[in-house]
């Protein structure tokens, strides 16, 4: 077993390397468009404060950041909240060329809006580690090293979050197919 000195990130080459995915992140997790900005420029001071990223086999750069995009995440939600704002509930947009058609990106934007609905659901630690795995690709060791929980607790969660977005999504789907019923018209006495 080959035993590689611990690699360090400083917060610049983090935020060169991951800043898109942070922000991407943080919206998964709910941030409204007109804040992911200003999260993603907090996570990066929180990393800078840290001493940014020594990489020693426990956890990936992305699961760290992950880790304190959560945090700063809910943070924000917290001082929203108190602040008695509504969160901005904009949907996601397709960002594709000129030439698309227009149904088509419609479509693509409501099965979208459905899967951020879904996504919302699900509460922040189960949704955190959801988004990691199956849309980031991050393994299920890293998860457990960047949140510092056992790996069959990643398990556990995953399974749980899997199950209920499943049945968030299904329940959409299904209110979307029900035919709209017309009111019933009543009768014109000439």
């Amino acid at each position: 077993m080959s035993s590689r000195p611990p690699r360090h990130h400083d917060a610049a080459s983090l935020f060169r390397e991951h800043a898109s995915f942070v922000a991407n992140f943080l919206h998964r997790l709910g941030a409204g468009p007109v804040e992911v900005d200003d999260l993603v420029q907090e996570v990066f001071l929180v990393a800078h404060r840290r001493g940014g990223f020594i990489e020693d086999g426990r956890a990936r750069p992305t699961t760290w950041l992950a880790e304190i995009a959560i945090r700063v995440a809910s943070v924000s939600r917290r001082s929203r909240r108190r602040s008695r704002e509504q969160p901005d509930q904009d949907t996601v947009t397709d960002a594709s060329s000129r030439d698309v058609d227009p149904a088509r990106a419609a479509e693509t934007s409501e099965a979208l809006d459905r899967v951020q609905a879904a996504l919302d659901s699900l509460d922040p630690d189960r949704r955190a580690i959801f988004i990691l795995f199956e849309l980031e690709g991050e393994p299920c060791q890293s998860i457990a090293g960047a949140f510092d929980i056992p790996v069959g607790t990643v398990y556990s969660r995953l399974h749980k979050a899997r199950k209920q977005f499943k049945e968030a999504h299904a329940r959409m789907v299904e209110r979307e197919r029900r035919p709209v019923r017309a009111p019933a018209r009543t009768p014109v006495m000439t």
